[in-house]
């Protein structure tokens, strides 16, 4: 990119609530900064001196990642310098962009028209530092001036609960996490509100159906009448794309970290996943809890930025971080001895019932589930819900197609146990696989049908693929020709299959649904098998197919009889 391409405002994101940059509304930019990569070392610090820049010893080669930082310090300088010209006392953060020509910065906003005003008025600041003679003072008093006659417009829409709020977020777990509370909440007789990716809850009444896990779904959440807690999911794309729907929460959970939508809306890395997931943390009251999975080191590393007080859970009961937890004040919940047990610095170790009596957990097998009850049971006694409404909400929330449709849901068919979940990912496979073995008797074999959208990374998706046949005897491919998002059918399949090819099994065989997939495992199942499907695009449709043939879904008892069986 050459210097005659000039320096653009690529996007201007208007943010309505906390966000990755701030814990209040923000506007971010988006500076096509080309032109300043590819100058000069010397002359690149000549320019900004000349813009106010303290001198550096080096600006970094042209294209360098020290290039890009020195930009981003340019532009958060010009921002500062047109902030103070309009008496403005702004907080500013810049850094490089997720393209290797763009700058982003970001500044809080009070009233909406005139922010946007003030954000576009940077790209032209940053153009006109390029050329030594013009007066960047005199630049940036007209641009003061521009700003100043813009109309102030309307103050951000974000929310000030009066009730309780708990928000839930991470890669997996996040919709049963969210479920699980609001089922504990309702036990303890409190009329709740929550929100996840299959729409807006009052109590047992769907509002709304549709992906709710952002910012409207809080509103919709939260102008429900008579509610006495919110409980709300809140996903990557809402806070990247519009920021978190509340200005608190009064307690936060984060499930983990994996990879998964990778390489959209700029998020690269696990790192940057896990910096975005961390937002909720920095918004939790100072006497609320922020409830983090301590066997995830990124969701771990939370709680030296979190607001609130620290309450780890984790599997392993003797993990140091719950030790050092615990000795600042803070609180964790673990398992001992086969029973789910709450730590804290004045009660070291407090039972409250069995892992064998939570069905969450599918009697015992499934470790993911286990994770989601303990953070569920914590973020609940967090929000003050009386633990023994809490102990007798985690005996009775059951994986069912009516309590968490599409959530590890378990049917009898003609002798074989079908499984069905929401496995999208490579920890959602391992998940899966993990509660299929777990069912499955000496002898009998698992039969495994799993999809993919095309938005994934070619890396996800093989390693989705490698995970499936790791742990299966025989596949299939079911294809979502809805969730494609751009990407060629046949592709997705090739990487599916060079996975499973890695993983050790032959190529699947490959479906256009989902419901022809699993209607060709049933046919060549036997008795005694393990069917597992991921129901990405037709839960429905695969509840009525097998309630057709019969099916009858898995209560806690029939579940507790066959992995007692499968262990026998």
């Amino acid at each position: 990119m050459g210097e005659a391409d000039g320096v653009r405002l690529r996007e201007l994101r208007v943010l309505d609530g906390p966000n990755l940059y701030f814990t209040r509304p923000a506007i971010k930019l988006t500076l096509d900064v080309g032109p300043w990569l590819v100058l000069t070392d010397e002359r690149a610090r000549r320019l900004s001196r000349r813009a106010g820049i303290p001198s550096a010893a080096t600006a970094g080669a042209p294209g360098s990642d020290q290039r890009r930082r020195f930009i981003a310090r340019l532009a958060v300088h010009l921002t500062r310098e047109l902030a103070e010209a309009t008496e403005t006392h702004l907080a500013v953060r810049g850094r490089p962009g997720p393209n290797p020509d763009e700058a982003i910065v970001a500044f809080p906003w009070r009233r909406q028209e005139a922010a946007e005003a003030f954000g576009r008025e940077l790209a032209p600041l940053l153009e006109l530092c390029l050329d030594g003679r013009r007066s960047i003072a005199r630049a940036i008093e007209e641009a003061a001036g521009r700003v100043a006659a813009a109309e102030p417009g309307p103050p951000p829409p974000g929310l000030r609960p009066a009730i309780p709020v708990i928000a839930v977020t991470g890669t997996n777990g996040k919709t049963t996490t969210v479920r699980l509370i609001a089922h504990l909440a309702r036990t303890a007789g409190q009329s709740v509100a929550y929100t996840t990716t299959d729409g807006v809850y009052r109590d047992d009444e769907l509002v709304e159906a549709g992906d709710y896990s952002g910012f409207s779904g809080a509103a919709k959440a939260l102008a429900q009448p008579g509610i006495d807690v919110a409980v709300l999911e809140t996903a990557r794309g809402g806070i990247l794309l519009r920021g978190i729907g509340t200005d608190h929460n009064d307690v936060a959970v984060v499930t983990n970290v994996t990879a998964d939508h990778l390489d959209q809306y700029g998020i690269r890395t696990l790192d940057q996943l896990a910096e975005v997931k961390a937002t909720i943390t920095r918004i939790t009251r100072p006497e609320g809890w922020d409830v983090l999975n301590a066997d995830d080191p990124r969701v771990l590393a939370m709680r030296r930025q979190a607001a609130g007080h620290p309450w780890l859970f984790s599997l392993d009961a003797d993990h140091p971080a719950i030790r050092a937890t615990l000795a600042e004040g803070g609180r964790a919940i673990s398992v001992l001895d086969g029973a789910v047990v709450v730590m804290s610095p004045r009660r070291p170790v407090h039972r409250l019932l069995p892992v064998e009596d939570v069905p969450v957990t599918l009697a015992g097998i499934s470790a993911h589930n286990l994770s989601n009850a303990m953070g569920a049971a914590a973020a609940a006694l967090g929000a003050d819900i009386p633990e023994e409404a809490v102990i007798e909400g985690l005996r009775s929330f059951v994986l069912d197609p009516d309590s968490n449709p599409g959530r590890a849901n378990v049917f009898d068919v003609d002798g074989r146990v079908v499984v069905i979940d929401y496995a999208h990912n490579e920890d959602g496979m391992r998940g899966l696989v993990e509660i299929c073995q777990g069912l499955r008797l000496r002898g009998g074999r698992v039969f495994l049908s799993f999809g993919a959208a095309g938005d994934r990374t070619n890396a996800i998706l093989h390693r989705l693929g490698y995970t499936a046949a790791r742990g299966a005897d025989r596949l299939a491919v079911a294809e979502l020709h809805r969730y494609l998002r751009g990407r060629d059918p046949q592709d997705l399949v090739r990487r599916l299959q060079a996975g499973i090819l890695d993983g050790g099994k032959p190529e699947a065989s490959v479906f256009p649904d989902e419901v022809s997939a699993l209607d060709w495992m049933l046919r060549e199942s036997e008795a005694n098998d393990v069917i597992a499907i991921t129901a990405l695009s037709q839960r429905p449709e695969i509840f009525s197919y097998l309630r057709d043939r019969g099916g009858v879904s898995a209560g806690p008892q029939r579940i507790r009889s066959l992995v007692r069986r499968a262990r026998e």
